[in-house]
């Protein structure tokens, strides 16, 4: 009999339909809440999608997951609640609550690695979940970036590539391919805690540089030399096959699945043979840049009544050939333009890349970028810097920069309430509000969480303290402005919250018109993981 090997994971969900996903370890029928469906087959493993439909709004389905008509979903020791779908109310009439945060090393056994990364917030979460009302439990989450860490594998992992190649061949403990990215998954989605939160609370996706390897397309001088390895072409395939399977697909609402044309390649070759060669060629059109130009679009869209979230692909969308740098493609830049507009009271989005930053960091990547121009020893050395240095975020390509704080600004002179950037990656929290040339209508916010379950070098603590002091980023500025090819910032914000550093998990709650945040720090004492709030912080009052 078929057995259930990663899932449930709970997905798209809106007022009538939900996407459940899951991994078995043979071909089968998967069936949750009467809705049943063959598997698809990848590379040997097997998967499926289900997609339940004409459901009823603001209602809560307590669900199974049955293999071929045994249920093996809930498991049978466990005592934590059932799982549950719950449906959006129709017009967005109540109080919607959303968790996010990024970087997530998985849980470890090894002592050592264990006291490094401390309390995982989102286990800690889980746990104070698990003895709440499910009124109170949040509506939707989202993972903005580094689900797994493809260049930093833990000491299990590496044990167990180890069976399987000479750790002494490129690329060493780093992963190598489509398995070993597969092994990531698995170690980081098991845990009992992680697995009943990920079936309970509808989850949006978003990759960052650790998913595939760290600086990830950070310059086309980064990519020339790891183009040039042995192993890269097989490794980044793998990681966007992965992706696709793990993380994108779970992305999408029942009607773009119904248009998706490689995921409806992808059933109709995986129900009856093996669809790796569909999505080997899929994942190789996906890396190329074509006319400045990517050959597919990972930002997506999702609506939760009178909220909007806007995910952007801040990494394997740049264009960087040819000394054009963009964050993502003009194409795609306007269908997240396009996006953007719309009947709503709140827009969030979704960048794995922070938009705003410490000051001092903004200045010091956009003035990088034009000394990397150059074509001799200084801009040899600007890019050994960007690259030592994680150079790469949104400042650091200005053009996109600008692109978006326009965009940004004009959303924020209509008629919603607020605008809000959710980013991760920096391994550390913030708020700060952003101000403009002239006067906006809508609250406008940088909001940063990371990391779920990481650790950040200790030097790196004050260092990020000075790059939010006033009078150094002011003095760099006027710097920058001293060269004719950095044109005056079009935005400048104050920090209202941090920074904190530790393992954290953010809640954004809105209430009609009016939002907050709160930012909770993970800590383990006598009764096991706790979270630790702290002082809310009024977004939209």
């Amino acid at each position: 009999m078929a057995e259930l090997l990663l899932g449930p994971l709970l997905r798209h969900v809106d007022d009538r339909s939900a996407t459940v996903w899951v991994e078995t370890d043979a071909a089968c029928s998967v069936d949750v809440g009467g809705r049943e469906v063959p598997t698809f087959r990848v590379a040997g493993r097997h998967y499926a999608l289900v997609v339940l439909t004409d459901l009823e709004p603001a209602t809560s389905l307590e669900y199974q997951v049955r293999l071929d008509g045994e249920v093996r979903w809930p498991l049978p020791d466990s005592d934590l609640p059932p799982s549950r779908i719950r449906t959006l109310p129709v017009g967005g009439d109540k109080d919607f609550l959303m968790l996010f945060g990024s970087c997530r090393k998985p849980e470890s056994e090894d002592p050592a690695e264990n006291k490094k990364w401390g309390t995982d917030a989102l286990a800690a979460y889980a746990v104070r979940m698990s003895t709440q009302d499910e009124r109170d439990w949040p509506d939707s989450m989202v993972m903005l970036g580094d689900q797994v860490y493809a260049d930093e594998t833990s000491k299990a992992t590496q044990e167990w590539i180890s069976t399987r190649r000479s750790l002494d061949e490129p690329p060493g403990v780093e992963v190598a391919n489509f398995e070993e990215y597969v092994r990531l998954y698995h170690e980081s989605w098991s845990t009992p805690l992680i697995r009943w939160l990920l079936s309970t609370v509808p989850t949006s996706m978003v990759f960052d540089d650790h998913d595939v390897r760290d600086d990830w397309n950070t310059s086309q001088d980064w990519r020339d030399a790891i183009e040039a390895t042995s192993w890269w072409a097989e490794r980044e395939q793998g990681a966007l096959v992965t992706y696709w399977i793990y993380q994108h697909i779970g992305n999408l609402s029942p009607d773009e699945l119904a248009e998706d044309k490689t995921f409806a390649a992808v059933l109709a070759e995986g129900r009856s043979g093996d669809a790796e060669g569909v999505l080997r060629a899929f994942a190789e059109v996906a890396a190329q840049e074509v006319n400045g130009r990517k050959g597919t679009r990972w930002s997506y869209r999702r609506d939760f009544g009178n909220v909007r979230l806007l995910v952007i692909d801040t990494r394997s969308g740049r264009i960087l050939k040819d000394g054009h740098r963009s964050m993502v493609g003009d194409g795609e830049f306007e269908w997240i333009e396009e996006n953007a507009d719309g009947d709503y009271d709140h827009l969030l989005i979704g960048s794995s890349l922070p938009w705003l930053m410490p000051h001092v960091v903004s200045h010091a990547q956009s003035m990088n970028e034009v000394a990397a121009r150059r074509t001799d020893w200084r801009g040899r050395l600007a890019e050994k810097l960007r690259q030592g240095a994680d150079l790469e975020h949104w400042p650091s390509f200005r053009g996109s920069y600008d692109r978006l704080t326009r965009l940004i600004r004009r959303i924020a002179e209509g008629s919603a309430a607020s605008v809000c950037v959710l980013s991760g990656d920096v391994h550390h929290v913030y708020a700060a509000e952003a101000t403009f040339d002239r006067e906006v209508n809508a609250r406008v916010w940088q909001l940063t969480c990371s990391p779920l379950h990481n650790s950040i070098e200790g030097y790196m603590r004050p260092l990020f303290k000075l790059a939010w002091w006033r009078p150094l980023a002011n003095g760099l500025r006027r710097w920058m402005y001293r060269s004719e090819e950095i044109e005056p910032l079009p935005v400048d914000w104050t920090k209202a919250a941090g920074p904190y550093f530790g393992n954290a998990v953010a809640t954004l709650r809105v209430r009609g018109r009016r939002a907050d945040m709160v930012i909770e720090q993970a800590g383990t004492g006598a009764d096991g993981p706790y979270l630790r709030p702290r002082a809310p912080i009024a977004l939209v009052d």
